[in-house]
């Protein structure tokens, strides 16, 4: 699983993780992904990796639940 947004494209960012005594070593910042199915304009439904500020947004369409039976 990739750890990249579809729509925004973000991805992992590199920083330092700093102790009390100032001695840094390096760490990662991941995004927050959600799996989320989406719907496209026309009409097929995919699963995709989503930011939560992409889901927050609106950039997302989630497709219509039918009913089972």
């Amino acid at each position: 699983m990739s750890k990249e947004c579809v729509f925004c494209g973000k991805k992992p960012q590199v920083g330092n993780l700093v102790s009390h005594s100032n001695i840094k070593t390096k760490r990662r910042f991941n995004p927050n992904l959600q799996r989320v199915r989406h719907q496209f304009p026309d009409g097929t439904v995919r699963t995709l990796n989503v930011c939560t500020r992409c889901l927050r947004s609106g950039v997302v369409t989630k497709p219509l639940v039918r009913k089972q039976g």
